[in-house]
């Protein structure tokens, strides 16, 4: 009897130590397994824990997770992975950053962002929106808008700045929206916006499952009908992980927009494209090989008037 009630009470023990081994060297499903099991709870209770955090995933998806049959992968599966950081009390970024790692060892590239997660971050930006009683075109015409994106040595999205030049189409107008769409598994509550000329920061919203974030940039004036303007913000992101591409949607048709994607020098990429589509629904055209520059290890894209649709740069990895 005595040598039952030892054991009974090392289980614990031992089930926390295979957790924390499994924590540091992975893989996922793994550390996944190795999680719920420390925790004693069964995947149908693990599943009504996700419920409660708005996460709808099947006990088989949980399943195949722990088996590593199948991968978390989609905007709403990479949102499950988070909450399943808290419902486990593990430390953030944990399973977010075994499950990076996985992709980076198997070679594994992640889809583009699919029509569903682009129409997901669509009705999310419209509600933000609507909580801040503001259009996305804020009253202004868009002349120029040019973008500097950096992905930084963990292939991450690290940052990007944004300078717009405007033309006011009404009267009264002394704001802009910004708006930004994080990687896959981003966590946006993490970001921060900067107002860096001719504007400064007001109200920020953010939505964790599809990495939207909305902020205002107030002007210091109410412009008139016609008047021009200048400003520039940026935001620093850094959260998810592997980037793969950088897009912009762009509703009436407006001005010119430049693109410039900078690389750091320890994670350059081995190729990169340009690309446009229609809308969400329609496939990817235009793609046209960009040469990464020697010493800025840079790529770009001008557009001299854009229009309706979405235009991007995307790289692959070696």
């Amino acid at each position: 009897m005595p040598h039952a009630t030892q054991h009974a009470d090392a289980a614990p023990d031992v089930a926390a130590a295979d957790l924390d081994t499994a924590l540091r060297g992975g893989p996922f499903h793994v550390a996944l397994r190795a999680a719920i099991a420390a925790r004693g709870l069964p995947l149908q209770r693990v599943q009504h824990h996700l419920s409660r955090y708005g996460v709808k995933v099947g006990v088989t998806s949980l399943s195949y997770w722990q088996q590593g049959a199948r991968r978390p992968q989609r905007p709403e599966s990479l949102r499950a992975v988070r909450a399943l950081e808290e419902i486990l009390q593990l430390p953030d970024e944990s399973l977010i950053r075994l499950l990076a790692e996985t992709d980076e060892r198997s070679g594994r590239r992640p889809a583009t962002r699919s029509y569903r997660s682009l129409v997901e971050a669509s009705d999310v930006l419209g509600r933000l929106l609507g909580e801040l009683g503001a259009q996305l075109d804020c009253g202004l015409h868009m002349l120029g808008h040019h973008e500097r994106v950096r992905i930084g040595a963990r292939r991450e999205l690290t940052a990007r700045e944004s300078h717009h030049i405007v033309r006011a189409h009404q009267d009264g107008v002394d704001r802009f929206v910004a708006v930004h769409h994080g990687d896959p598994g981003c966590a946006p509550e993490r970001m921060t916006v900067h107002a860096l000329d001719n504007c400064r920061t007001g109200r920020v919203r953010w939505h964790r499952g599809t990495g939207v974030v909305v902020a205002e940039l107030l002007f210091d004036t109410r412009l008139r009908a016609g008047d021009t303007f200048l400003f520039r913000y940026g935001v620093e992101d850094g959260t998810a992980g592997v980037s793969r591409e950088y897009l912009r949607g762009f509703g009436p048709a407006g001005g010119q927009y430049a693109l410039q994607v900078r690389f750091d020098e320890r994670a350059l990429p081995a190729r990169c494209h340009r690309f446009t589509q229609h809308s969400a629904a329609a496939p990817r055209s235009g793609r046209q090989e960009l040469a990464l520059s020697g010493r800025h290890h840079s790529v770009h894209l001008v557009e001299p008037r854009v229009r309706s649709g979405i235009v991007g740069i995307a790289w692959d990895w070696e």
